[in-house]
């Protein structure tokens, strides 16, 4: 019997792509399957438009996030003013010649560069400008010079007019002036503690006055009869307990006020002060310096007028200087509001 001769590369009839081999029914994209995938991107879609309504949206500009506590709060309100003025052009000439009396007798072209003053160097016009002017002459010189400053604040928290408000107390405290006080001392009365019909303090009352209501704690001479045996008052002379206080000084002994001490001033931007210190400048020279400081909103202002005489013991006269010192700090307090 002849055998089946074998033909390398050939394939058999199974091999043949026959009609189980084909693509039949089951393998087409049924209506089922299109379901599927429908379902699949819709889900998809929604999902992503769900997270794109919780993330879109900017944050208003007056709000921050606390991402500490996680809650929004509204920002700290920025100060009245974004920029500042040229301080040079800024004092009239006729101020400046009350100021700097010796410039009247310079040449014309140093008086020129005199009115005209030297503005300070800064690196920010927007955030600090200053200027100063000096005249001199055998007897005496004068120097005044303004410093002007915007404040802002980098904390969202804190405004500006508090932020400038830090910086202006700071300065009042580095020239030694006190701070007014912040509230009016608690009453002395306790509560409940009546006065009687009459108007009289009860028993209660008068024990708990204050020392500053309270009588004096000595009656005088005139109230009581005199102690048996006392010495009369010698003729001509009075008693040491009515004898005037010194002048210049009150019964206690200290010093009294001129008006003129380095104080707190009113009626000047929100916050005023004046520090006015007298020196020597040398072995024959005196010098006084007067500062007026205030604060309108986020901008402090400080005009530094100082003379110095040369030859005379008679220091600078005080009220002088202080008048013309706030009288520009009153100028420049008026240019703010404008």
């Amino acid at each position: 019997m002849q055998g089946k001769r074998y033909a390398p590369g050939r394939t058999g009839s199974t091999a043949r792509t026959g009609s189980t081999a084909r693509t039949g029914p089951t393998a087409r994209t049924g209506p089922t399957a299109r379901t599927a995938v429908v379902l699949v991107l819709g889900l998809g879609l929604g999902l992503g438009a769900g997270l794109a309504g919780c993330s879109s949206g900017a944050p208003a500009d007056d709000v921050t996030v606390d991402a500490k506590a996680g809650l929004a709060a509204a920002a700290a309100p920025p100060g009245r003013y974004r920029t500042l003025f040229e301080p040079c052009g800024t004092v009239p000439q006729a101020v400046l010649k009350e100021m700097l009396p010796g410039a009247a007798a310079l040449a014309d072209v140093e008086r020129d560069r005199a009115y005209r003053g030297k503005a300070a160097v800064t690196y920010d016009t927007d955030r600090r400008v200053g200027c100063s002017w000096r005249a001199d002459t055998p007897e005496t010189s004068h120097r005044l010079s303004l410093d002007i400053e915007r404040v802002v604040s980098y904390d969202t928290a804190v405004s500006d007019d508090d932020r400038a408000q830090e910086v202006y107390l700071r300065k009042q405290l580095a020239a030694n002036i006190p701070l007014p006080p912040t509230a009016p001392p608690a009453p002395t009365t306790p509560p409940g503690a009546t006065g009687s019909p009459g108007g009289t303090a009860g028993p209660s009352q008068s024990a708990t006055t204050s020392p500053a209501t309270a009588p004096p704690a000595h009656k005088p001479a005139s109230t009581g009869p005199a102690p048996t045996g006392s010495a009369p008052t010698p003729t001509g002379s009075a008693p040491a307990s009515t004898g005037s206080a010194p002048t210049g000084s009150t019964p206690s002994g200290t010093p009294s006020s001129t008006g003129l001490e380095s104080r707190v001033l009113e009626g000047l931007g929100d916050v005023a002060y004046l520090d006015d210190v007298l020196g020597n400048a040398g072995a024959n020279s005196r010098q006084r310096s007067v500062s007026v400081v205030f604060r309108t909103s986020n901008v402090i202002v400080t005009v530094s007028y100082r003379e110095e005489t040369s030859g005379s013991p008679e220091a600078p006269d005080s009220a002088e200087l202080q008048e013309r010192a706030r009288k520009l700090a009153r100028l420049l307090a008026d240019r703010l509001e404008e």
